[in-house]
Protein backbone atom coordinates (compact mmCIF):
# COMPACT_ATOMS: atom_id res chain seq x y z
CA UNK A 1 0.00 0.00 0.00
CA UNK A 2 1.58 3.65 -0.91
CA UNK A 3 2.02 6.42 1.45
CA UNK A 4 -0.12 9.15 2.08
CA UNK A 5 1.02 12.00 0.75
CA UNK A 6 0.77 15.26 2.49
CA UNK A 7 1.38 19.02 1.42
CA UNK A 8 2.21 20.79 4.54
CA UNK A 9 0.92 24.91 4.81
CA UNK A 10 1.78 27.16 7.20
CA UNK A 11 3.20 30.41 6.81
CA UNK A 12 5.81 29.45 9.69
CA UNK A 13 8.89 27.68 9.06
CA UNK A 14 8.76 26.21 12.66
CA UNK A 15 5.13 24.77 12.37
CA UNK A 16 6.19 23.12 8.72
CA UNK A 17 9.49 21.33 9.64
CA UNK A 18 8.18 20.56 12.88
CA UNK A 19 4.73 18.76 11.46
CA UNK A 20 6.53 17.05 8.99
CA UNK A 21 9.55 15.24 11.21
CA UNK A 22 6.78 14.16 12.98
CA UNK A 23 4.88 13.05 9.51
CA UNK A 24 7.78 11.39 8.24
CA UNK A 25 8.47 9.34 11.10
CA UNK A 26 5.31 7.74 9.92
CA UNK A 27 5.97 4.28 7.73
CA UNK A 28 2.73 5.33 6.05
CA UNK A 29 2.73 9.10 5.28
CA UNK A 30 5.07 11.07 3.40
CA UNK A 31 5.39 14.89 2.73
CA UNK A 32 5.85 15.58 -0.77
CA UNK A 33 5.56 19.56 -0.31
CA UNK A 34 4.80 22.16 1.88
CA UNK A 35 3.90 25.96 0.94
CA UNK A 36 3.63 29.10 3.30
CA UNK A 37 0.25 31.10 1.89
CA UNK A 38 -2.72 29.83 0.15
CA UNK A 39 -1.92 30.69 -2.96
CA UNK A 40 1.19 28.77 -3.00
CA UNK A 41 -0.61 25.64 -1.56
CA UNK A 42 -3.43 25.58 -4.27
CA UNK A 43 -0.18 25.41 -6.98
CA UNK A 44 1.58 22.57 -4.80
CA UNK A 45 -1.66 20.92 -5.17
CA UNK A 46 -2.01 21.06 -8.86
CA UNK A 47 1.63 20.33 -8.73
CA UNK A 48 1.95 17.53 -6.95
CA UNK A 49 -1.40 15.37 -6.16
CA UNK A 50 -1.17 14.97 -2.74
CA UNK A 51 -3.91 13.01 -0.59
CA UNK A 52 -3.92 15.73 1.83
CA UNK A 53 -3.65 19.42 2.91
CA UNK A 54 -2.15 20.39 6.15
CA UNK A 55 -3.82 24.01 6.16
CA UNK A 56 -3.34 26.56 8.37
CA UNK A 57 -6.14 29.76 8.04
CA UNK A 58 -4.25 32.75 8.82
CA UNK A 59 -1.59 33.55 6.18
CA UNK A 60 -0.26 35.94 4.32
CA UNK A 61 -1.22 36.98 0.63
CA UNK A 62 -4.23 33.80 0.31
CA UNK A 63 -5.65 32.89 3.82
CA UNK A 64 -6.28 28.85 4.38
CA UNK A 65 -10.39 29.30 4.01
CA UNK A 66 -10.06 30.85 0.17
CA UNK A 67 -7.11 28.12 -0.53
CA UNK A 68 -9.53 25.46 1.07
CA UNK A 69 -12.30 26.23 -1.25
CA UNK A 70 -10.11 26.55 -4.57
CA UNK A 71 -8.28 23.45 -3.59
CA UNK A 72 -11.73 21.71 -3.00
CA UNK A 73 -13.28 23.43 -6.29
CA UNK A 74 -10.32 21.91 -8.08
CA UNK A 75 -8.91 18.48 -6.86
CA UNK A 76 -12.47 16.33 -5.45
CA UNK A 77 -9.57 13.46 -4.28
CA UNK A 78 -7.09 16.29 -1.87
CA UNK A 79 -8.69 16.35 1.29
CA UNK A 80 -7.74 19.59 3.65
CA UNK A 81 -6.96 18.59 7.40
CA UNK A 82 -7.54 22.33 8.60
CA UNK A 83 -4.72 23.78 11.35
CA UNK A 84 -5.60 26.05 14.10
CA UNK A 85 -4.53 27.03 17.21
CA UNK A 86 -7.84 27.20 19.20
CA UNK A 87 -10.52 25.47 18.92
CA UNK A 88 -13.20 28.12 19.28
CA UNK A 89 -11.70 29.79 16.17
CA UNK A 90 -15.10 30.72 14.49
CA UNK A 91 -12.79 31.19 11.22
CA UNK A 92 -12.65 26.86 11.50
CA UNK A 93 -16.84 26.42 11.00
CA UNK A 94 -15.91 28.69 7.74
CA UNK A 95 -13.41 26.36 6.56
CA UNK A 96 -15.70 23.66 6.94
CA UNK A 97 -18.12 25.00 5.10
CA UNK A 98 -15.35 25.50 2.45
CA UNK A 99 -14.94 21.83 2.14
CA UNK A 100 -12.50 21.35 4.37
CA UNK A 101 -12.80 17.40 6.09
CA UNK A 102 -11.93 18.47 9.52
CA UNK A 103 -9.72 19.80 11.45
CA UNK A 104 -6.99 19.42 14.48
CA UNK A 105 -5.26 22.29 16.59
CA UNK A 106 -2.07 22.59 16.41
CA UNK A 107 -0.86 21.52 19.71
CA UNK A 108 -1.87 17.99 18.31
CA UNK A 109 0.34 14.52 20.14
CA UNK A 110 2.47 12.92 16.98
CA UNK A 111 0.01 10.27 16.93
CA UNK A 112 -3.23 12.59 16.99
CA UNK A 113 -1.85 14.61 13.97
CA UNK A 114 -0.81 11.20 11.99
CA UNK A 115 -4.22 9.12 12.71
CA UNK A 116 -5.94 12.75 11.77
CA UNK A 117 -4.10 12.15 8.43
CA UNK A 118 -4.86 8.75 7.91
CA UNK A 119 -9.22 9.58 8.70
CA UNK A 120 -9.33 12.22 6.32
CA UNK A 121 -7.30 10.50 3.97
CA UNK A 122 -10.04 7.68 4.01
CA UNK A 123 -12.70 9.87 3.16
CA UNK A 124 -13.72 10.54 7.11
CA UNK A 125 -14.40 13.86 8.57
CA UNK A 126 -12.31 14.72 11.70
CA UNK A 127 -12.51 16.92 14.58
CA UNK A 128 -10.44 17.47 16.82
CA UNK A 129 -10.50 15.02 20.06
CA UNK A 130 -11.17 17.80 22.14
CA UNK A 131 -14.15 19.03 20.58
CA UNK A 132 -17.35 18.12 21.51
CA UNK A 133 -21.24 18.83 19.67
CA UNK A 134 -20.85 22.31 21.47
CA UNK A 135 -18.38 23.10 19.51
CA UNK A 136 -20.44 22.36 15.97
CA UNK A 137 -22.80 24.21 17.54
CA UNK A 138 -20.66 27.42 18.09
CA UNK A 139 -19.70 27.51 14.24
CA UNK A 140 -23.24 26.71 13.39
CA UNK A 141 -25.25 29.89 15.39
CA UNK A 142 -22.03 32.12 13.63
CA UNK A 143 -22.21 30.53 10.29
CA UNK A 144 -26.32 31.00 10.39
CA UNK A 145 -25.82 34.83 11.35
CA UNK A 146 -26.54 35.28 7.87
CA UNK A 147 -29.02 33.17 7.41
CA UNK A 148 -30.28 29.82 6.27
CA UNK A 149 -29.45 28.99 3.14
CA UNK A 150 -32.58 28.33 0.66
CA UNK A 151 -30.85 24.98 -0.78
CA UNK A 152 -30.28 23.28 2.71
CA UNK A 153 -33.99 23.41 3.25
CA UNK A 154 -34.91 22.51 -0.37
CA UNK A 155 -32.59 19.63 -0.26
CA UNK A 156 -34.22 18.02 2.86
CA UNK A 157 -37.08 17.04 1.13
CA UNK A 158 -34.44 14.43 -1.41
CA UNK A 159 -33.81 12.78 1.92
CA UNK A 160 -35.75 8.98 3.16
CA UNK A 161 -36.89 9.46 6.64
CA UNK A 162 -34.44 7.01 7.23
CA UNK A 163 -31.93 9.25 5.35
CA UNK A 164 -32.46 11.77 8.10
CA UNK A 165 -32.30 9.85 10.66
CA UNK A 166 -29.02 8.59 9.80
CA UNK A 167 -28.44 12.42 9.08
CA UNK A 168 -29.07 13.59 12.54
CA UNK A 169 -26.89 10.75 14.32
CA UNK A 170 -24.23 12.10 12.19
CA UNK A 171 -25.05 15.73 13.33
CA UNK A 172 -24.65 13.90 16.80
CA UNK A 173 -21.18 12.79 16.66
CA UNK A 174 -22.05 9.36 16.31
CA UNK A 175 -19.45 6.96 14.19
CA UNK A 176 -20.94 4.73 11.53
CA UNK A 177 -20.55 1.57 13.73
CA UNK A 178 -22.61 3.76 16.47
CA UNK A 179 -25.03 4.36 14.62
CA UNK A 180 -25.50 0.87 13.08
CA UNK A 181 -25.93 -0.46 16.79
CA UNK A 182 -28.62 2.59 17.69
CA UNK A 183 -30.67 1.82 14.43
CA UNK A 184 -30.03 -1.94 14.88
CA UNK A 185 -28.81 -2.93 11.12
CA UNK A 186 -25.77 -3.57 9.70
CA UNK A 187 -22.98 -1.23 9.65
CA UNK A 188 -22.35 -1.83 5.98
CA UNK A 189 -26.30 -0.61 5.85
CA UNK A 190 -25.66 2.58 7.21
CA UNK A 191 -22.13 3.06 5.02
CA UNK A 192 -25.06 2.83 1.79
CA UNK A 193 -27.20 5.36 3.76
CA UNK A 194 -24.13 7.81 4.26
CA UNK A 195 -22.80 7.62 0.85
CA UNK A 196 -26.81 8.47 -0.39
CA UNK A 197 -26.92 11.29 1.50
CA UNK A 198 -23.70 12.99 0.64
CA UNK A 199 -24.81 12.55 -3.11
CA UNK A 200 -28.23 13.67 -2.58
CA UNK A 201 -26.98 16.84 -0.69
CA UNK A 202 -24.04 17.72 -2.57
CA UNK A 203 -21.80 17.43 -0.10
CA UNK A 204 -17.90 15.87 0.43
CA UNK A 205 -17.64 13.79 4.13
CA UNK A 206 -19.92 13.73 7.00
CA UNK A 207 -17.87 16.97 8.39
CA UNK A 208 -20.08 18.91 6.02
CA UNK A 209 -23.13 16.50 6.89
CA UNK A 210 -23.14 17.80 10.35
CA UNK A 211 -22.77 21.22 8.95
CA UNK A 212 -25.62 20.98 6.98
CA UNK A 213 -27.90 18.99 9.46
CA UNK A 214 -27.47 21.90 12.00
CA UNK A 215 -28.05 24.59 9.38
CA UNK A 216 -31.16 23.04 7.94
CA UNK A 217 -32.64 22.95 11.81
CA UNK A 218 -32.37 19.34 12.05
CA UNK A 219 -30.72 19.11 14.98
CA UNK A 220 -31.08 22.51 17.26
CA UNK A 221 -28.31 23.55 19.51
CA UNK A 222 -28.27 21.93 23.25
Amino acid sequence: MSAIRVVIVDDQMMVREGFSVLLNAMPDIEVVGEAVNGREAIARVAELRPDVVLMDIRMPEMNGIDATREIVASDAATKVLVLTTFDLDEYVYEALRAGASGFLLKDASARQLAEGVRVVAEGEALLAPTVTKRLIVEFTKLGSAAGLKASSQSHIGDLTERETEVLVLIAQGLSNHEIAEHLVVAESTIKTHVSRILVKLGLRDRTQAAVFAYEARLVTPG
